[in-house]
């Protein structure tokens, strides 16, 4: 191909120059709507947490600006207060009863106008937004609140934050305070968006019975490296913590005339469970959810307990056993089953009457007959995908049907996988039988989220679990019996003290273990709890009694799903009631949103409900400008050069400037000083046609292992597998360090398949394929992809993964430990050590051998890059060989290396 000529060069100047100028133009809109001020302030006093949202802008365009602001909230959370002030005008929502809203709702669309939305952005998060129009020069502020419950799973409360102002802050502040009488017990900090440079901004002070973390980042630790505009901030900031608990396992806390009872005892046994898993094979599981069916099942089948019994029952068109009986989770019979849920397939319809009922004449059958551990629970699991479609197909028949066969006995669980479900019909199906409903998303984890959940039930503490307080002393008390109370969780109970209540609050808690019934009691000096509350300046004042309201008013939301029609009525008037005097956007209230004269009037927030479908959506302020477009060069319209088509005589299309176009426009936030570097990578690419290349030299390979020995002659031992006694290695022990890491390495792909890293204290395990990283932390597992930042504080250990894919573990008194997917030559996954001199003198496995008693030989005589090695009675021959040196990812660097095989 020959270099282009002059026109053609010509072309691509006079184009970039038009180019240039939409940039200037896109860049000055850009930051037409400038957030000078970005505040999360959130209060968590005694599990409730109370989040300020404030955000300052400022339009510095001399054109009127359309801001939406948008922020994405918790999907347990009601939103208690928005508003804006705009040019010292406050401009408040209010909350309505939903139909007193959809009417003001119903005429703003009748005028045209658009209504403001809450909707459902993900698994855990709703997303709320506000546009308003903004005069040239004028500021506004918006300010959002929410408020929730921080409920206890698989032993942690979280806080999840979301933060995405899509552009740098000049202040930009997140301050979390957290008061528990009842004492911290750990705490620990999870981002996405956290990098070593912005963990400075970081803080993190506790004692007994609070915490703050301040997240304050400047704008040059916020900024994108190479001076792009962009800001890195932007993701989840989470917050995990627990509480110093008792044998008792209760604390009674008082404020305001108000009272909030947590229980959940230590040192119970876990109780012998039956369970029968009900899985959906129809049609609509074939592919991937069928596989993750599998082996998620296999995973949970292994985590069975001797004691325990269980029953497998695969339906589709019809439902089949896979014992006639209930079997205990013996060795040989939980292979069996693993072997069984490896082969069951997809096909035929969704029979999920005969299903359920076969699984209940199981457990009938197996009580009946004494065949199950006396004072054992028994469960039943569903996951299914589909709405029925075989067999009986009438929703409320089925529900009807399987509450009337359960008849209270047993506890129903119902996973309803992807959107093509009913969630509506499971969680009624679910609550009126003592469980509850989930959803699990359609993912790349949802294995593991199948796995998560069985977690949440596997292990039951106590049964028939009743709250008792002294008739004169409260009132309008929330649910006060459940069914039952499983390990990791946490039972809450609010109401309200009389007027005349004793100065000394008493509780009585019983429950059921397998042979005998259990009482707990507890009490509280009134005054004393007032007082503890009444100190703390940062904490939110009268949170009690809307923790209270909060509490009462998801208990009767809940109620509503498995009532009768005939009670529903009083129910939702509760609710209605409740919501409206404390200020909560529930599925029963609407907040209507005012703006200026002359805008839109009718702005409607309204809660989503879960049985929505989840649509996609991020925390941005977005903008426009008014009455005219972002200037573009719209695709399908010719690039000219004086009146003439540069043609494309590949692929038809006009000018060899479309791809150079496309790539300018496909970079994220497009800035002016990158144009030169795209037009110079464009016109390399350009040029390189014209130069032959002679074929490459073959590519140096990376190691298996590089190990840094110090201390020793040799800096770095390059290791290298090419036998081994079985597929599952021992690579590293160290019982001081509490550490382990293992593998399986394939030899047909020369390559490790997984690694596995496990620290004994803070209890964590993680488990690394090509694909992605699995974190497990006290049974609770998160998924996630290689090169996606992630930065997590534990109490002794740091857990960070970098844009390139290096994922750390690191310590003050620990070994450094590093993992890495590593795509250059000789690809694969990749241990890394650092700080190896910290290695006790009880280290082991294949790597640990040569971290004690190494001995090198002189080079030989006859080779000098030839030499022996001896470590534990082992010798190795080692060369002297040119390896990629992959510990700084790819490319890799070139580096001469003593190499040893094993």
């Amino acid at each position: 191909m020959k270099p282009p000529g002059p026109a053609r060069v010509g072309a691509i100047v006079l184009v970039l120059l038009s180019l240039l100028a939409v940039l200037q133009t896109t860049c000055a809109q850009k930051n037409a709507i400038d957030i000078y001020s970005l505040t999360v302030d959130s209060r968590v006093s005694s599990r409730f947490a109370h989040t300020v949202i404030t955000s300052r802008v400022v339009n510095r365009a001399d054109s009127i600006q359309e801001a939406t602001f948008q922020m994405e909230l918790p999907k347990k959370a009601f939103i208690t207060n928005f508003s804006m002030i705009i040019d010292g005008v406050t401009y408040p929502g209010n909350i309505k009863q939903k139909d007193a809203a959809q009417q003001q709702y119903s005429a703003a669309v009748a005028r045209g106008e658009s209504a403001g939305l809450v909707k459902a952005t993900g698994r855990k998060m709703e997303q709320f937004q506000v546009s308003v129009s903004v005069a040239p020069a004028a500021k506004v502020t918006f300010e959002l609140v929410y408020e929730e419950l921080l409920m206890r799973r698989l032993g942690v409360y979280e806080l999840l934050l979301k933060v995405q102002p899509q552009q740098l802050v000049k202040h930009l502040q997140m301050d979390i305070h957290i008061f528990e009488p009842q004492g911290i017990s750990f705490l620990e900090t999870e981002s996405t968006f956290m990098t070593n440079e912005l963990a400075d901004a970081l803080t993190v002070s506790q004692n007994q019975t609070k915490a703050h973390i301040r997240f304050k980042p400047t704008l040059s630790q916020q900024q994108k490296p190479a001076g792009q505009q962009d800001t890195v901030v932007d993701g989840d900031f989470i917050i995990r913590y627990d509480v110093n608990r008792t044998l008792s396992g209760g604390s009674i806390q008082i404020e305001n005339g108000y009272f909030v009872h947590y229980f959940a005892p230590e040192g119970l046994s876990t109780i012998p469970k039956n369970v029968i898993f009900v899985i959906d094979t129809s049609g609509s599981m074939m592919g991937k959810k069928i596989q993750q069916t599998r082996e998620a099942l296999i995973k949970i089948l292994e985590d069975l307990r001797p004691e325990d019994h269980f029953n497998l029952i695969s339906f589709s068109s019809e439902a089949s056993q896979w014992k006639p009986l209930l079997v205990p989770a013996s060795t040989q019979n939980v292979e069996e089953a693993k072997k069984y849920a490896n082969s069951i397939q997809a096909r035929g319809g969704t029979n999920i009457n005969n299903a359920m009922l076969m699984a209940v004449q199981l457990l009938d059958t197996a009580t009946r007959e004494e065949q199950l551990p006396l004072g054992s629970v028994s469960l039943l699991l569903l996951l299914t995908d589909g709405d029925p479609t075989v067999g009986e197909t009438n929703p409320k028949k089925i529900q009807k049907n399987v509450k009337e066969a359960i008849g209270g006995q047993y506890s129903l669980f119902c996973l309803g996988f992807g959107f093509d479900v009913s969630y509506a019909f499971l969680e009624k199906l679910a609550l009126d039988n003592g469980g509850l409903a989930r959803r699990i998303y359609e993912d790349s984890d949802s294995a593991l989220q199948l796995q998560d959940f069985y977690q949440e039930v596997a292990n039951p503490l106590l049964t028939t679990v009743s709250f008792e307080y002294p008739g004169n002393a409260v009132e309008e008390v929330t649910q006060d019996n459940f069914p039952l109370f499983f390990k990791g969780s946490e039972m809450v109970v609010a109401g309200k003290l009389r007027a005349q209540s004793p100065d000394v609050l008493s509780a009585t808690v019983s429950g059921q273990l397998p042979t005998e019934n259990i009482t707990f009691q507890m009490e509280s000096q009134v005054a004393k709890q007032e007082e503890e509350f009444q100190k703390p300046k940062y904490i939110f004042h009268g949170f009690m009694e809307r923790l209270w309201a909060y509490l009462t008013i998801h208990q009767l939301l809940e109620r509503m799903v498995s009532t009768s029609d005939a009670e529903k009525q009083a129910l939702e008037t509760q609710a209605l009631g409740l919501s409206l005097n404390y200020s909560f956007v529930t599925p029963l209230t609407s907040m209507v949103v005012t703006k200026p004269e002359g805008q839109e009037q009718s702005q409607v927030a309204e809660k989503p409900v879960e049985n929505g479908k989840v649509a996609s959506g991020r925390t941005v302020f977005r903008h426009r400008a008014m009455g005219h477009k972002r200037p573009r060069l719209p695709g399908g319209v010719a690039l000219h050069d004086g009146g003439h088509d540069v043609p494309n005589r590949k692929s038809g299309r006009s000018g060899p400037l479309i791809p150079f176009y496309e790539k300018l426009m496909s970079e994220r936030n497009p800035d002016v000083g990158l144009l030169s570097g795209i037009v110079g990578d464009y016109l390399d690419e350009t040029m390189e046609e014209t130069s032959p290349t002679a074929p490459p030299p073959a590519p140096i390979q990376a190691p298996t292992f590089i190990l840094p020995l110090p201390g020793q002659s040799v800096d770095q031992l390059c290791v290298d597998i090419k036998s081994t006694p079985g597929p599952l290695l021992l690579l590293l022990s160290d019982p001081d360090q509490g550490l382990e890491v293992t593998g399986e390495y394939k030899m047909e792909k020369a390559q490790f398949s997984w690694i596995e890293v496990t620290f004994k204290n803070p209890q964590l395990q993680v488990h690394v394929s090509p694909e992605h990283v699995v974190v497990t932390r006290d049974r609770r597992s998160s998924q996630y992809k290689w090169k996606e930042t992630l930065f997590m504080v534990m109490p002794g250990l740091k857990m960070t993964m970098d844009k390139a894919g290096l994922l750390l573990f690191s310590s003050p008194d620990r070994v450094t430990i590093g993992l890495l997917s590593w795509d250059g030559p000789g690809q694969g996954l990749r241990l890394l050590l650092r700080d190896t001199d910290r290695f006790s003198s009880h280290v082991g496995g294949l790597l640990g051998r040569f971290y004690q008693g190494v001995a090198w030989g002189p080079p030989d005589a006859t080779d000098d890059s030839k030499r022996t090695l001896w470590t534990r009675g082992f010798e190795f021959n080692a060369t002297r060989k040119l390896k990629l040196d992959y510990q700084e990812g790819t490319p890799g660097t070139e580096l001469s290396c003593w190499s040893i095989e094993l």
